[in-house]
Parts: structure tokens; sequence; C-alpha cells
């Protein structure tokens, strides 16, 4: 890294670092999710970077942006799932539809959609609590990838008999093709994790930290998302407690044992964590303490204790959630928000952690500059007085108006400094 790069680098790493804390760094933080607007500002369709596995597109239209806007920290390839296309046409995802993909189901300048179906159905949950690997391999495989349809056909007897029946169930047609495909995939992706992590890497070098530390979610979440899908989960809360309570109680001790373990790793990151059912009229206040902020809090606690900061996204309206959140410790977590009063959120949160977000993108698509530099102050005058407040967009930014997003940043670096 350069002189110049490294004193960039420190700079925007002290800024943000501050601001975490609850001190006033040198000016307001600014760093939006980029998402896919970097393609489009770079002139590439979503689904030219897709399937260009080079990851040289998806690596111009970052270092454009970077250069064009100068963000407090670095975008990278994961969320547009820049280089997959190919990789995603091997496990042939279910639930999953990509810009690109055979068919062109969806624009090519879409944002990847994902379609929601329960996996674990009614009758199941026995099944599920009591065999979870013959579930996992036989049901919930084969319902999200066409890849691996050919798990339903596995029996108890042939997987758990002798190496003859072993061997006479995967020698079957349907699974050499399956096997031969992982194998592809296995080979395609761990060149792809390469080419990513060089890309990564360079950006750094031009002066840009990479906050990434991992990923954690809440078991409610996961419940909802991978298993019954949210209608079905939001009736078990009525229906079937003693199911949720019972798979919240694994996932939760599975989740803070995988925290435990990464003590000493990645010390400083941020471990991203999106909350996708917690939202307000999603449940009562007494079923999101008991089924939501209870396992969240601890998950928050254990990442701290790990030496990261937990960095909280929260998805869709959060108003009735503020004093739960307001229960860690302080200067230790940063919370973002999608839609939330924020002068109320920097009341019950200012001096216990540090938020970001409120700033709604859809005005970066339709609005003005004027309009933008209108909202930016307004929303500056409420959150930054007296630090703990980073400037991003309300979810990420997609086809803005450059005018727009240049009035943005402009008006963070102008109007808030301290």
């Amino acid at each position: 890294m350069t002189t110049e790069n490294q004193k960039r680098y420190d700079e925007k790493l002290r800024r943000v670092n501050d601001a975490i804390a609850l001190r006033e760094p040198d000016t307001v933080p600014i760093k939006p999710p980029a998402d896919l607007f970097p393609v489009y500002n770079a002139g590439y369709t979503v689904a030219e970077v897709i399937y260009d596995t080079s990851l040289k597109k998806m690596r111009d239209a970052i270092f454009k942006y970077l250069r064009d806007f100068d963000p407090d920290a670095a975008a990278d390839t994961g969320f547009v799932f820049a280089g997959e296309g190919p990789g995603m046409e091997l496990l042939k995802p279910k639930n999953m539809r990509w810009a690109g993909m055979p068919g062109n189901v969806i624009d090519d300048n879409s944002l990847q959609q994902y379609i929601e179906f329960p996996i674990l159905l009614d009758d199941e949950f026995e099944e599920f609590f009591t065999d979870r690997t013959g579930f996992m391999l036989r049901k919930a495989a084969p319902r999200t990838s066409e890849l691996l349809e050919p798990l339903a056909m596995l029996s108890a007897g042939g997987i758990f008999g002798s190496a003859q029946a072993v061997a006479a169930q995967f020698s079957a047609p349907e699974f050499r093709r399956m096997i031969e495909t992982l194998w592809k995939l296995n080979d395609f992706y761990t060149e792809h994790r390469m080419r990513a992590a060089e890309l990564n890497a360079e950006i750094e070098q031009l002066g840009y930290p990479s906050f990434s530390g991992g990923m954690a979610g809440v078991p409610f979440d996961a419940y909802s998302d991978f298993l019954r899908g949210t209608l079905l989960s939001l009736s078990d809360l009525y229906m079937n407690t003693e199911y949720i309570e019972r798979y919240i109680d694994e996932e939760i001790e599975k989740t803070l044992a995988m925290i435990r373990a990464t003590k000493g790793q990645n010390e400083g990151k941020h471990v991203f964590m999106a909350l996708h059912k917690g939202m307000d009229g999603f449940m009562s206040d007494e079923h999101y303490r008991k089924y939501y902020w209870k396992h969240l809090q601890q998950i928050i606690l254990a990442i701290i204790d790990s030496g990261k900061v937990p960095y909280i996204y929260t998805e869709g309206k959060y108003n009735s959630r503020l004093d739960c959140l307001s229960e860690v410790p302080p200067g230790k977590v940063f919370y973002h928000f999608e839609d939330v009063d924020m002068a109320v959120a920097k009341k019950k949160l200012g001096g216990i952690a540090c938020i970001a977000g409120g700033f709604p993108a859809s005005l970066l698509d339709w609005g003005t500059p004027e309009t933008v530099r209108d909202a930016v102050k307004r929303l500056l005058d409420d959150c930054a007085p007296g630090g703990g407040f980073i400037f991003e967009t309300s979810c990420g930014l997609g086809k803005c108006k450059r005018e727009n997003v240049e009035a943005m940043f402009e008006t963070v670096r102008e109007y808030g400094k301290y």
C-alpha cells in the first residue's frame, strides 16, 4: 500500500471506529451499501457482471465507484453475485432467480429475486426433530435445488447398510450425474473465491477498509426464512409454539458456540446480521421479546465478547423495537435502520449505540439534487450531534441518478463536519 493510500485507509478506519465508539470523528462517515449502483454507474448490466467469471467488470465498476465518490468503506462483490452465474446454473436453486439466467426469467438489470416457500411441512415436525440428517438430505436439499433432487431417493438402508448397498445407491445414473456436477461446482467456487479474495485485497490496497468480519442470524429468522416461510412461521407462534421453542433452543446454542469459536479472529471487524422478521407489526411486543430479542441480545453480547462489532441491519419499520435495542453495552453496537423515526432513534440510542440509515434510497432514484441535499441536512441535524452516527441509505443503492448520488456525498462531506 502506498503512503497516500495508507493515510486514506487510516483516516477512514478511524472515522468509522470513532462513530461506533460514540465519539465525534472529523466528519460524519458515509458508507451507503453500494449494491448495484457501481454496476450501472460503470455502464454494465447486472447480467454481464454476474456472468463475467474473471470479475474484471466488477473490478472496473467498484474502482470507478470508489474513484468517483470516495466512500468510507470498501465495496465488494458478494451481494450482486458477481461472476457466479455459471455456478448457479450448476446448482439450479429453486428459490432464487438472477439476471442473465437461462430463459431470461427476470430482467438483465434486476436485483436477484428470492422465492419463499416452506421446506418443513405441517406433518414433518417429528421427522425433522428425530432424524435431522435424513430430513435435510432427503427433503430439504431436493426441495431447494434441482441438482440435489436425487437425494430424495436415498433410503436409510442404503445409506447405513453395507458398503455394497451404498455403492449401488450412489452409482445410479442420477447420482453419478449429481456427483460429477458437485465436483464441477466445487472447482468453480474454489477458483471464484480466490479471485474474489484477490479483488477485495486490491480494493483495500487502494485505501478503503473492509469491515466484513462474518455473518450471523437470529434463530427465529432461520426458522421462518429457511424452514416454514413467513406465513406459517407466524401462525406457528400460536399453533406450534412447542416446535418453535424446540428449534430456537437448539439453534441458539449452535449459533453462540460458532461465534465463541471465532474469538481472536477478525477483531474489530463487523459481524453482519440482517433482521428479517422482527419488524413492527410482524409479532406482538411479548412475542418479540420472547422469540426474537432475547436471542438477538445473546448473539450481540457473544459477538462483542469475541472482539467484533455487531452490525445489526434492521429491515422494515422498527419504531416499536427501540427500547429493546437500547439494552446493550454502550459504544459496542452498530444499528442500521431502513424505516424508523431517526430523531427518536437518536434520542433513545444516543450514548448507547451508533446508528445509521434512515435516508430513503428511493429519493436518489426519483428526487432532485436539491431535495437530496435538503433531506441529507435534516438527517444530519437529527443524528450527527454528539457523534455515534454513520450516514447510510435505508437500503442498497440501485439505478440512482448520478447527480443525486453526487449531491448526497457532497452534502455529507460539507455539512457533516464536526
